[in-house]
């Protein structure tokens, strides 16, 4: 049961990560859903969980900062006192662009925010929940992406090289923690019907990719939220180290 425990959801208040903090405070978790800058909208994903019945905050924090880092957990451990599961959500995307084209100062936020925001968030996550430093252990789901094993050329390799160090990252952490009662494992999105793709540029990806699809559709931000409640449940207790991929075949 998942009755009681806490959550931190990085770039919860929309896309996937909305749909992550919405299924997991129906199932009883209470919720830390984290913005870097949209807080009407993460209040409102609070608001229906409220309004539900359930627990949820909206937290400020840029993951691409170790600031934003130290004010993300500062902020759940002052409401909540605990932390039992990080979903490491938050991430970027850019217009479609050759290597050769894509500058320094881009190829630089790609990686601060995507990889090393991401670890440093799963840092803090081990510090408290860790048996090794007195937590009661817990999980960490990572977002992957199709892109980490397809490449993306053309469009967004550097956005790919970030999540396949994702994959790497959460093999690599899996077994380091794996003794210390945490769970870390990843889902890997294919072409998934959000809001991300219009902030690179193409908002009509989503639809316009179908057909390259083995299932001829994109998949919804729910479909990848019941595959991470499932990696966060106590149904995938002995599962650890693993990639899922929720892409439709792709």
């Amino acid at each position: 049961m998942s009755e009681g425990r806490v959550l931190l959801v990085t770039g919860g208040s929309r896309g996937i990560g909305a749909a992550v903090c919405l299924a997991a405070a129906s199932e009883g978790w209470r919720v830390a859903i984290n913005y870097a800058s949209n807080r009407q909208a993460a209040e409102e994903v609070a608001r229906r969980i409220s309004e539900a019945g359930g627990s949820a905050i909206a937290v400020e924090g840029d993951v691409g900062s170790e600031n934003g880092v130290r004010a993300i957990f500062a902020a759940v451990d002052a409401a909540f006192g605990r932390l039992d599961g990080l979903v490491n959500n938050a991430g970027i995307v850019g217009p479609p662009q050759r290597i050769d084209e894509i500058s320094p100062e881009r190829l630089e936020r790609m990686f601060r925010i995507n990889v090393t925001g991401a670890i440093r968030c799963a840092a803090e996550a081990v510090l408290r929940m860790s048996t090794r430093h007195g937590g009661k252990g817990g999980v960490v789901v990572n977002l992957s992406s199709a892109a980490a094993v397809l490449g993306s050329a053309g469009q967004y390799v550097d956005y790919a090289a970030t999540k396949g160090a994702i994959d790497s990252f959460t093999i690599g952490l899996a077994r380091e923690v794996a003794a210390e009662g945490i769970r870390v494992n990843a889902v890997r999105p294919g072409i998934i019907d959000t809001d991300i793709h219009a902030s690179g540029g193409l908002p009509d990806r989503a639809r316009q990719m179908a057909s390259s699809i083995p299932m001829q559709r994109p998949g919804t931000a729910g479909e990848v939220a019941d595959a991470i409640l499932y990696l966060l449940s106590d149904k995938a207790t002995y599962v650890t180290g693993a990639i899922l991929s929720v892409s439709g075949g792709r």
